[in-house]
């Protein structure tokens, strides 16, 4: 029994003999549409508020800093999604990509992760929208709703939002009208929110003042109460890193572009470009605007809530102050409609499959878009930003983003170094027991020392065990990092020596993985450098999850668990490969009883 529950777990997609569905998505999008889905998912408002807050409260000028060591892990992380893209062009993103190589069991985790990222992902958007344009009309609608409908629940919202339900039922209805219509409208607003920013960075640039970048202690007003110490890095290198983590999340959105598999033209070759592309711009708007902006004013002088239109108003300049105000809200429509264009199709890939409710997997035959995935996805999204208040649920979006973006790093890492008709963890540790090893053959056959050119059953074993130690053991750093940074610091000898040794185990796990052959498969997109920044990637991922509050993870936990229901009740039995394997079992069972008979026959 026990057995045969995780055969069914670790189960994993065949795509090559994945039967042509008779409905499919249409391909209509070129390398442009790819690359300002991307953009525009990603660069939202936080091109307006995540630089003024980081640089008043945690990093100072070098903020810069921080969005650049940001844009380097996101980029490791769009490095492991492109090359998922080249060799999986399916819609789904991660969860597909997880499918194929870990299981069947941790991508039911992945996607159900991504649909919790982008319902609240656009929930949020929404509700700011609403706020945005509320505060440039005096906070008229809010007052008046406040007034006639309040809300007194402490965890729910003061009052109903009608505006934001109002904002994602036009969405809805825009995405199911389809694909092509609904980009064009992304393109539009993507363009307006790179042209608004262009417009901030060149007439900002005129008042820019470098003396900013280098003020003294002594000139900070005696008002301010938390300035640091003045200077490029006011706060040290650990408001920068402080920052790095903050500003990462501002880059969260780009594997929106991989969920696209199926509606791209060319997805092998134009969704890892897009990815590397909309990074690229993405990066370039963050360090300009940051740049920018510390220079116009005081990094101490911030607004954290709006800092561009505080800061040129305090130059004087009240009509760009509008530019942006108007930008702003573009750039936040642009955000809604990215932020919920991958949760159908995620839906879809999730239903296709059969590991959760099959009806979500309909595409109308007019529009060629998944209409009940939509229209699902539309009066959840709307149910949340019409009564709940969504600020406690922020740091779940980025718990389910760092968690995806793990696991597709580690499947890059299983997929380079698997033998063709092997992969996956699962593999590994089931078949390990079937090898004896002396000491000594061990330390050569885990390093390599024969200098095997071609992956063999063995070599992919011992990178996989590889794989899962690293793991493991970047959990129990990271864990101690977080945790008992105060020791570590105060001069611990017991943590020091603990973390010592494990960075030491660390250093030559990652050389045993190195070591091992790869595979020699022809991609459009390879990530370079391998198993390093898989590994940097991961490392860095899971760091930061463990920078997150333990209410984060008590929400997460049970978010998970009601996903565990749906897929323990229905996905398990209604998986289409676990119906497809059940059938290659009972003729590979019936084969070998007529074999049985013909030679007992005789």
């Amino acid at each position: 029994m026990t057995s045969r529950l995780w055969k069914a777990l670790s189960r994993r997609r065949v795509e090559e003999n994945e039967e042509v569905k008779d409905e499919q998505l249409a391909r209509v999008l070129g390398l442009f549409d790819l690359t300002a889905l991307g953009v525009g998912a990603t660069l939202g408002l936080g091109v307006y508020v995540l630089a003024g807050s980081v640089a008043k409260d945690t990093a100072g000028p070098a903020v810069c800093i921080s969005f650049l060591i940001a844009a380097v892990a996101s980029a490791f992380a769009g490095m492991c999604y492109a090359e998922f893209a080249s060799r999986v062009p399916k819609a789904g993103s991660a969860y597909v990509y997880s499918y194929v190589t870990v299981g069947e069991f941790i991508a039911f985790v992945i996607g159900w992760n991504l649909i919790l990222e982008y319902v609240i992902g656009t929930a949020s958007v929404a509700r700011g929208l609403s706020n945005y344009i509320d505060a440039l009309i005096g906070n008229a609608m809010g007052n008046a709703l406040r007034s006639l409908m309040p809300i007194d629940i402490s965890f729910l919202s003061e009052y109903p939002d009608f505006f934001a339900f109002a904002m994602v039922m036009l969405l809805v209805v825009l995405l199911s009208i389809g694909v092509r219509e609904s980009t064009i409208l992304n393109n539009i607003f993507t363009i307006i929110n790179l042209i608004t920013i262009a417009i901030v960075v060149v007439s900002g640039s005129i008042k820019a003042n470098p003396s900013n970048w280098s003020i003294a202690p002594a000139d900070i007003p005696s008002s301010v109460k938390n300035a640091g110490t003045g200077g490029f890095m006011p706060f040290g290198m650990s408001g920068v890193m402080v920052g790095a983590a903050k500003c990462f999340y501002g880059f969260v959105g780009f594997d929106t572009v991989a969920t696209t598999g199926e509606e791209a033209k060319n997805p092998q070759r134009h969704i890892p470009l897009a990815i590397v592309l909309s990074l690229i711009i993405i990066f370039v708007a963050y360090f300009s605007i940051s740049t920018v902006l510390t220079m116009m004013l005081p990094y101490y002088a911030q607004d954290a809530d709006a800092p561009f239109p505080h800061a040129f108003e305090e130059i004087g300049w009240p009509v760009i102050k509008w530019i942006v105000n108007v930008g702003a809200v573009f750039a936040l429509c642009t955000s809604l409609l990215g932020a919920m264009f991958p949760l159908p199709r995620v839906l879809y890939a999730m239903a296709s499959d059969g590991v959760i409710f099959e009806i979500l997997s309909k595409v109308h035959p007019k529009t060629m878009t998944p209409i009940y995935g939509t229209v699902l996805s539309g009066l959840l999204i709307g149910l949340m930003t019409l009564i709940f208040n969504l600020q406690q649920l922020i740091d779940m979006m980025s718990i389910g983003t760092l968690l995806a973006y793990t696991i597709v790093a580690i499947c890059v890492l299983i997929l380079r170094y698997q033998k063709e008709e092997h992969c996956g963890i699962a593999t590994a540790v089931s078949s390990i027991s079937h090898y004896q090893f002396t000491p000594i053959s061990a330390f050569k056959e885990s390093f390599n020392l024969h200098n095997q050119k071609e992956p063999t059953e063995l070599s992919s074993r011992i990178a996989n065990i590889g794989i899962a130690v690293f793991c493991i053991v970047i959990c129990i750093i990271t864990f101690l990092i977080s945790n008992m940074g105060a020791q570590l610091l105060a001069g611990n000898v017991v943590v020091s020596v603990i973390l010592g040794v494990l960075v030491i185990v660390l250093f030559l796990n990652v050389a045993a993985i190195g070591r091992q052959p790869v595979q020699k498969t022809e991609l459009s997109f390879k990530v370079p450098l391998v198993p390093l920044i898989p590994c940097f990637s991961i490392f860095i991922n899971i760091y930061l999850m463990f920078q997150l509050d333990v209410f984060t993870w008590i929400r997460f936990g049970t978010w998970l668990l009601i996903g565990f229901g749906i897929y323990g009740f229905y996905g398990v039995t209604h998986s289409k490969q676990g119906k497809k394997d059940k059938i290659e079992s009972e003729k590979l069972q019936q084969k070998y009883v007529e074999k049985f008979r013909t030679v007992t026959s005789f």
